[in-house]
């Protein structure tokens, strides 16, 4: 009889570079010819082949197309992507929908739509702009292209002086348009949100208290103002995403326990100075803070798997526990990252930020 040769799940693990998680799946699964237990611990003929991945959802390959954000974004979690992804919990054969009902310029979003294929995707925001912009990258990306050609082929040749001029001609009807829109001219109102986030002083998107986006001109060279391939990849990952434009609590019907959830609010001014939120005309405090932390814990109730980021307040006052308090049920982990849009250089540098979860 012959005798068959074992190795462990941490072995098989390195073996077949997969995660020590993913083999543990594997097992209870029985998905690996021949696997056993010896006590408590799994084992699996060494000659063992490794599964091929039957999870509803694929890792993209060398052939799939990456996507990233089309604009940039304050607040963006470019930078904290190492970070987060460790949370995302599709390996366990559960999660098959993804929810981000504060999307911004959506890095968590992008990261996810390149490497998994999920069931269903859900994202938000109260910026009608932002939204906008979404819909029409995913509905209308021929006509929106068009016209970003056309805004780069007319700026780029031009002097400074003339740049600042056409740029403040391109803000004042995008504002126009902002109040006194209509369906007609979404695509245009894209365009123009586009160009603007590309030519506009650090990328901001930043709104007065009338609502009108008043962010002067950058210093760019040349700045891209269309860049086709990944607006083109972008519209294409977006067509089975659901766009809304409304508050977080309208993501609630969607979210059940199959669901991944990614909060991403406004973060807390952590100096009495830093209060700049005004990515929309509504300003998110302390009170609405706390409504959004009740709603996490009614998702949490769901058996959704919830992850929050905000700022620390430990940074400027070691005894501001306000987080800590209003997610004391929760797992908060504390992680570093760099201020990248200050108007004061010398104000930029490495934070504390939080990674708030419920698993």
């Amino acid at each position: 009889m012959k005798m068959i040769a074992y190795m462990t799940a941490s072995e098989a693990a390195e073996k077949w570079n997969i995660s020590h998680r993913r083999v543990l799946t594997l097992c209870k699964q029985k998905r690996i010819t021949n696997v056993a237990t010896l006590g408590n611990m799994w084992i699996i003929p060494i000659d063992a082949k490794k599964p091929e991945d039957a999870r509803s959802f694929r890792y993209s390959q060398s052939d799939e197309k990456s996507v990233k954000p089309f604009l940039k974004w304050a607040g963006g979690k470019g930078q904290l992507l190492k970070e987060i992804e460790r949370y995302y919990p599709f390996d366990c054969g559960k999660i098959s929908k993804y929810a981000e009902p504060f999307v911004g310029g959506g890095a968590v979003l992008f990261d996810i739509l390149s490497k998994y294929d999920l069931e269903q995707i859900y994202i938000s925001d109260i910026n009608a702009e932002l939204i906008n912009t979404y819909r029409i990258i995913r509905d209308d990306i021929d006509a929106l292209i068009e016209m970003l050609y056309g805004m780069k082929n007319e700026f780029i040749p031009l002097d400074t002086d003339a740049r600042k001029e056409y740029y403040m001609k391109k803000r004042e009807r995008f504002n126009d348009l902002k109040v006194n829109g209509n369906e007609n001219i979404n695509i245009e109102k894209a365009a123009l949100m586009i160009f603007l986030n590309k030519t506009c002083f650090n990328g901001l998107f930043r709104v007065n208290k009338k609502g009108l986006f008043n962010v002067p001109m950058g210093s760019y060279k040349n700045p891209m103002i269309c860049d086709e391939a990944n607006l083109r990849a972008v519209s294409e990952k977006l067509q089975k995403v659901t766009i809304v434009c409304g508050d977080y609590r309208e993501s609630a019907d969607f979210i059940d326990e199959n669901t991944f959830v990614y909060f991403d609010p406004p973060y807390r001014p952590i100096t009495d100075t830093a209060s700049f939120t005004a990515y929309t005309e509504n300003l998110f405090n302390d009170e609405e803070q706390i409504e959004l932390a009740r709603f996490v814990d009614e998702m949490h109730k769901k058996g959704a798997k919830v992850v929050i980021s905000n700022s620390d307040p430990k940074n400027s006052n070691t005894d501001d526990d306000f987080f800590d308090n209003i997610y004391s049920a929760h797992n908060i982990k504390r992680v570093e990252a760099t201020r990248m849009i200050n108007c004061n250089s010398e104000a930029r540098g490495k934070i504390k930020e939080l990674l708030i979860s419920n698993f």
